[in-house]
């Protein structure tokens, strides 16, 4: 909250000189009470992180320049883990030539619930989800070295949205790591190089240069050339990375915000991908930057403060102001800090406040991404936090969590408060889901004779001479249907629109081109009350543009049709009302082949087990920690976009079981994106005989392998002595 406090109403000068003192007293405090250590947050850290030692995996920055010099992280137990594991596709490689939305995280200082790797207990979690708006988002903390933790990476690149760590120096002690770095131009060079290594091991696309320090002016000539090499290396190692220059210092050396591109900072600008514009600009500025930027235009990202620190417009609630005066002089936008909606806790609730605002800037700005742009496509709605983990229709999980890796591509959905609006839509994680923990609810009234329809998806992918194999699930109460409309567009730029939908949806006929009659799958054995509509179509030569949720209700005529739908029971506050329309979309898949998913037996994987830790506890149960790792047997690289991961205890025999081990209990316990899970401190009773670990493969079309024909590894921890291997 003091945080949030100075942003709103200090300026950046005061919160320097504010800053340098708080810096002294801790030290001074340091230097009284040496055996204690005081973070920012003035908490007392009694557990030293040692990053080489087991234990559960997070996130992490670097914090010195030394730290970087020695490539330590690369020696961290956590470096595996924090390897972004979705790749940018191949159509986000190359910027748009147009204006572009960058997003600057800086939120509540970073590395808070997004820094655990294998997911968290807070389904309260900030994350964001209106990928469709952004080009570029950035991951800020005030540290040395800010390295975006893989969730934010999966998530924006499953998006298409790039995503750059932070480079900042600041304060005191950022100018001397500066007399370090820019000592020679060897230095300079060596130092880039070690921020271009960890950006391609981890996965993500560059880098923000954000120095706010003076320098003398005979260094300008090493940082210059850390920026151009930094720029250079990362350009030869990773096609389409960005190196983007914040507006502070200027080429004298001066800690000078511009607030426009000019000649005081231009010559940082024509030497990497573009600059990040000091958010205290002018309403003539933009347009004075374009012209100073010659062809470059679209990468002058001109800065927005979502708090509202003497920024244009005001932000908070205002910042489509800004953005509106940006589009109109075609020049880009970098909003800063967004989580000011989360941090300032905007009634009525942050799921609600979060899309009435990224509504503001849809409406202002504009879309940026249109998805699907190829198959396979498959979204379960999934927002990466949620209150229950569901797989293939069955609930195996009731317990908060978030897991922002977890997040499938999010809908599209325009949020309004049209009254007239008969059907409410949105992502709800408290309702149930066919996989993770998110789904899409339609509730509200529809009349026998209308129907309700809503925009899901905004596609780009052309066809050619591919069919198209569509599957969605739905749950409802019986009279609710629900189909899927897509448009397709023709080389004359003809539009038809195909409904995909179960039978009973003659009476809307006349308002579609075509419609498709799904084949029906009920009665899942984990949960029957999913049905699975399957349906296809050819559209040679066309492009996906548009899918859409259409939702109507059974006609009388087909009343016979009743029993292939199951009741939904709702809560009891509803039961002696229920709404006359109620449906829940489970996911969509989408495919050009009709083929079941094939995944390899579990005696093509070798599962290994290491740091393995197994020590007593009271009355005899034990405190078991492991790292499973996993790859294929005959070297095949190709890794699954993710595993279930699953704990099976097997208890010993006892007198009257002649027949060995007995079964336990096949728990769900987490999700991996990389090839490799930690256990950490699971308790185990002392009838336990072994651990058996699951891994259950699961591929891009949503489909996950059979637990009984998925890799394991059994860990024996019968008749251990306490050690640690």
């Amino acid at each position: 909250m003091l945080i949030a406090f100075l942003r709103a109403h200090i300026n950046r000068q005061i919160l320097v000189a504010l800053y340098n003192f708080i810096t002294q007293i801790r030290k001074k405090i340091q230097s009284l009470f040496p055996s204690s250590s005081m973070s920012d947050s003035t908490e007392l850290d009694s557990t030293p992180f040692d990053p080489l030692e087991p234990s559960i995996p997070i996130s992490y920055p670097i914090k010195t320049l030394e730290e970087l010099d020695s490539r330590a992280y690369f020696d961290s137990f956590h470096f595996p883990f924090n390897k972004s594991s979705v790749p940018l596709p191949t159509s986000a490689v190359s910027l748009p030539n147009r204006r572009r939305l960058l997003v600057c995280h800086d939120m509540q200082g970073g590395y808070g619930d997004d820094k655990w790797v294998q997911g968290g207990s807070n389904p309260d979690a900030y994350a964001i989800w209106h990928w469709y708006l952004i080009d570029v988002f950035v991951y800020f903390s005030h540290n040395l070295v800010s390295l975006p933790p893989p969730s934010w990476t999966n998530a924006a690149h499953r998006h298409g949205v790039k995503v750059l760590g932070t480079f900042l120096a600041e304060w005191e002690e950022g100018r001397q790591t500066c007399n370090k770095l820019l000592e020679t131009e060897e230095s300079a060079r060596k130092y880039a190089e070690r921020l271009a290594e960890l950006s391609v091991a981890l996965g993500f696309d560059g880098w923000l240069i954000n120095m706010e320090i003076k320098l003398d002016v005979a260094q300008i000539a090493n940082l210059k050339e850390f920026v151009r090499h930094l720029t250079q290396i990362m350009h030869l190692s990773l096609p389409g990375s960005l190196v983007i220059w914040y507006d502070a210092i200027t080429v004298y050396g001066q800690l000078k915000w511009q607030d426009q591109l000019n000649e005081n900072n231009k010559p940082f600008f024509d030497i990497c991908d573009g600059i990040f514009v000091n958010y205290t600009w002018k309403n003539s500025y933009p347009k004075l930057s374009a012209s100073v930027s010659g062809n470059r235009k679209h990468d002058v990202y001109m800065g927005i403060d979502v708090f509202g620190r003497n920024t244009f417009g005001g932000g908070q609630w205002n910042t489509s102001v800004a953005l509106e005066l940006l589009k109109n002089e075609d020049v880009s936008a970098a909003m800063f800090a967004p989580g000011w909606v989360y941090e300032t806790k905007q009634p009525p609730d942050f799921q609600t406040a979060q899309n009435s605002w990224w509504n503001l800037v849809e409406k202002s700005w504009g879309i940026m991404n249109y998805y699907p742009k190829m198959l396979p496509f498959y979204s379960n709605f999934d927002k990466g936090h949620g209150y229950h983990i569901s797989v293939e229709g069955g609930q195996l999980k009731d317990t908060p969590w978030n897991n922002l890796s977890c997040q499938e591509f999010q809908p599209c959905l325009e949020f309004t408060n049209d009254p007239t609006e008969t059907i409410q839509v949105l992502v709800d994680a408290k309702e149930a889901s066919y996989s993770g923990g998110g789904n899409i609810t339609f509730r509200g009234f529809l009349e026998d004779d209308s129907y309700f329809s809503k925009r899901l998806f905004h596609g780009e992918f052309d066809l050619g001479d591919q069919p198209l194999h569509i599957t969605y699930s739905v749950k409802s109460n019986g009279e609710s249907l629900l189909g899927l409309s897509l448009q397709f567009s023709s080389s004359q730029n003809k539009r038809t629109w195909v409904l995909v939908a179960p039978k009973g949806a003659n009476q809307l006929s006349n308002s579609f081109s075509k419609v498709i009659t799904t084949h029906q799958v009920s009665e899942l054995e984990a949960d029957p009350e999913w049905v699975i509509h399957n349906g296809s179509i050819a559209m040679n030569n066309h492009i996906l543009t548009e899918i859409r949720a259409v939702c109507y209700r059974r006609q009388p005529e087909h009343d016979g049709l009743r029993s292939e739908y199951m009741s939904y029971s709702q809560d009891n506050s509803q039961s002696c009302c229920p709404p006359k329309y109620f449906a829940i979309l489970g996911h969509i898949a989408i495919k050009n082949s009709e083929g079941n998913s094939s995944f390899p037996p579990s005696d093509a994987w070798l599962v290994e087990a290491q740091n393995i830790s197994i020590s007593s506890a009271i009355g005899g149960s034990k405190i078991v920690s492991v790292k499973l790792i996993w790859q294929l047997k005959d070297g095949n690289k190709f890794l699954f976009p993710k595993y279930n991961i699953y704990l099976e205890k097997l208890e010993n025999r006892d007198e009257g079981n002649l027949g060995g081990q007995v079964k336990g209990t096949c728990s769900y316990f987490g999700v991996a994106k990389v090839a490799a899970f930690y256990f950490s401190g699971l308790s185990v009773l002392p009838n336990t005989h072994s651990l058996r670990f699951i891994i259950q493969v699961c591929d891009s079309h949503g489909a996950c392998q059979k637990l009984d024909d998925s890799p394991y590894f059994q860990l024996d921890v019968e008749g251990f002595e306490p050690s640690i291997t």
